[in-house]
């Protein structure tokens, strides 16, 4: 049974900002009178159609003008898609406490200290032990995914308790020896849940999610019997992977340098927090790589999403300080695309090829399997918690239905599962039940450099046409008074037609001409002759090219 609640009061709001209809970004608000707490902050990496763009983190607009009601950040686990954001996100709450388990906490200080941030304090949420905050109660129970320290939240509220998984799936061998809490689960469920939150990543795929443990066994496969170098390429914050390839290494006598920025920190973070265990003598500086034999070195590096500046992408290209990919080294890209990375990744396993490499990758051999629940996972899930209402989160639209469907066969009422997007809240109420309310301000902050939330969709959108259709600089000098041209107008062009001599040129030179003639003699306004010359010119370009460069006309009075 649900425990009874209040009978009056205000309702429970949980706020999606962040990681509903999408993969990334993941950061969830929940709101109670006049107190907010959120649950993880996440970024997500552009798509092919956003230029120039480093990094997409969640608009946090309905936050700010809250932001003396944001008590508290809880922090699920480690991961870029639940703690990215936080840098960009924490100067608005100066104050407000992030509690995070041991290795998050380690992981993300590292992270904030980075960005020169000093005034959100770090704190404790470890597994069984509740943090209270205001009206709420947060208390983390472990759960199985692909970093050590992974937890799911019970959010304790006024009006029940509502179970976050974060990322999840129930593997029964961990690397690091620690299994899911089911038994807190199923004490949850049964005392009574009033809503459940859960990861839908791969809701779409039948049966259970393998064990981390076979990408252990998968590496031990390849690397027997090789000649030479082993190169190995994962996620930085893959903890539980950097120790399989550390005990895959030492089973062959090989030793281990680590390459890329994030994964050494990340290694020294992590086996100083106790949660990495390299061999004695296993690991040597990626400066002494030249002392070991081919045949006794493992590397293990970034760049398995085809990242260009990580250190995969610069060994392919010849373009890394201590390694040159050649004949005889073999690759192993533990990782699977990320939606919108395809390329990426094709191309550098394309470049290792060319560089004479042997490379095991995700539609040749597996050597990576998911942190994300399947079906059967999923369903379990629900079994053991039972919940009243259901919303499931983390992952694509057509997977939250699917979802939602895997739900509604286990029993939860149709009314009672709310398939949503960023920005939708649902609302409880102490009378048991709930609705939709009222859509927030939402959506995408885009990092580009050091500026945060300068560029816009217009930007973004004038890249876009930049990158497709090129432009189209146009000097005019004419007369002040009387508006005429004096000389010939001078044209400048990027990703277009570039020959001076070019017929379209010449022809677009006529109609520049044509655009601006004004007869007698008159004050010429700059501004109109502006519009004359960009509006004949792109109906030019367009009948001659069928493309639509940007045109910017530049008029000098003289």
């Amino acid at each position: 049974m649900i425990a009874t609640g209040p009978t009056e009061g205000p309702p429970l709001r949980i706020i999606p900002l962040g990681g509903v209809g999408e993969i990334g970004k993941n950061m969830t608000a929940f709101e109670y009178g006049d107190e907010i707490v959120v649950i993880d902050c996440g970024l997500a990496f552009p798509d092919a159609e956003m230029f120039g763009i480093d990094l997409v983190v969640p608009d946090v607009t309905y936050l700010r003008e809250r932001k003396e009601m944001v008590k508290a950040f809880f922090i699920t686990h480690a991961h870029e898609d639940h703690v990215g954001g936080l840098p960009y996100v924490l100067p608005v709450f100066p104050g407000v406490p992030i509690y995070a388990s041991t290795l998050a906490r380690g992981l993300l200080g590292n992270k904030i200290k980075e960005h020169k941030l000093h005034n959100n304090p770090i704190l404790a949420l470890e597994p069984g032990q509740p943090v209270k905050v205001g009206a709420f109660e947060a208390t983390g129970f472990r759960i199985g995914h692909s970093i050590p320290d992974a937890m799911g939240i019970a959010l304790r509220t006024p009006l029940g308790v509502v179970i976050h998984t974060g990322d999840f799936k129930f593997d029964h061998t961990p690397v690091d020896g620690k299994l899911s809490e089911f038994h807190t689960l199923a004490q949850y469920g049964k005392d009574g849940v009033l809503c459940l939150m859960s990861d839908s990543t791969r809701a779409e795929n039948p049966g259970y999610t393998p064990s981390e443990r076979t990408v252990g066994e998968a590496f031990r496969d390849i690397m027997d019997g090789l000649p030479g170098r082993v190169i190995v390429a994962t996620f930085a914050s893959n903890i539980a992977r950097i120790q399989q390839v550390f005990d895959a290494a030492a089973t062959f006598g090989r030793r281990v340098a680590v390459i890329g920025r994030s994964m050494e920190q990340n290694t020294r973070i992590a086996a100083e927090l106790g949660y990495l265990d390299p061999p004695p003598g296993l690991l040597v500086p990626k400066d002494r790589i030249k002392d070991v034999p081919d045949n006794e070195l493992c590397i293990a590096t970034t760049g398995a999403q085809g990242e260009p500046m990580a250190g995969l992408a610069r060994m392919a290209n010849r373009d890394h300080r201590f390694v040159e990919i050649g004949p005889g080294d073999t690759v192993i890209v533990s990782a699977s695309p990320i939606p919108g990375n395809e390329e990426y990744v094709a191309r550098t396993i394309d470049n290792l090829f060319k560089n004479g490499a042997n490379v095991f990758y995700h539609t040749i051999r597996r050597a990576h399997v998911s942190g994300h629940a399947s079906q059967e996972e999923l369903k379990l899930m629900l079994n053991l918690t039972k919940p009243k209402h259901f919303i499931p989160i983390h992952g694509e639209f057509r997977m939250l239905v699917q979802h939602g469907r895997l739900a509604a066969e286990l029993g939860v009422a149709p009314g009672n599962i709310f398939i949503i997007e960023n920005g939708q809240p649902i609302e409880f109420f102490p009378n048991g039940s709930a609705r939709r309310g009222a859509a927030v301000e939402s959506g995408m902050v885009y990092v580009d450099g050091l500026s945060v939330g300068d560029i816009g969709d217009i930007v973004l959108r004038d890249r876009r046409a930049l990158a497709n259709d090129g432009m189209f600089l146009v000097v005019v000098t004419v007369d002040k008074q009387s508006g005429n041209l004096i000389g010939q107008p001078e044209i400048i062009t990027r990703g277009f037609v570039a020959a001076p001599d070019d017929p379209v040129i010449q022809g677009a030179i006529q109609r520049i001409k044509q655009s601006i003639e004004n007869p007698g003699d008159h004050i010429a306004e700059s501004a109109l002759l502006k519009a004359q010359i960009k509006d004949g010119l792109s109906q030019y370009l367009y009948e001659r090219t069928r493309r639509r460069p940007m045109v910017f006309p530049v008029v000098v009075e003289v």
